[in-house]
């Protein structure tokens, strides 16, 4: 599967982590999982990990914009982690879809990301 989750214990931080080229049958596991999660702690906060991602295909990015309109504000704060430009540009594109807080780290930067999530980095470009 292209979507990995993994919730942290004690939080309601989830570790999403994309790989390849998403598509319908992705979503089709991954959003019963992740609104189980939402149904059990409301708001969630989530570390989305593109590590070697390569975006969705048609049936994938409906299902992602289908997901992101249902879900528009049971997401708190969402930190994007990638290593790609259009990555970066992806926390610019998906502020209109959520009420989240997003920002963009580099892979290398990736335990900043764990650290603004569990509050403990005031302020990340």
């Amino acid at each position: 599967m292209a979507i990995e989750l993994q919730k942290e214990s004690a939080s309601r931080i989830v570790e999403v982590r994309l790989s390849g080229q998403l598509t319908r049958q992705d979503y089709e596991e991954f959003i019963p999982r992740i609104e189980r999660m939402i149904n059990e702690h409301g708001k969630l906060d989530l570390l989305v990990l593109m590590q070697d991602f390569h975006g969705w295909d048609f049936g994938g990015l409906w299902e992602d914009t289908r997901f992101a309109f249902k879900h528009y504000g049971s997401i708190e704060r969402m930190a994007l982690v990638g290593e790609t430009k259009w990555q970066q540009g992806m926390s610019y594109f998906c502020k209109p879809f959520t009420r989240a807080e997003v920002r963009y780290f580099d892979l290398a930067q990736v335990n900043q990301a764990r650290e603004w999530l569990h509050g403990e980095l005031a302020a990340a470009a």
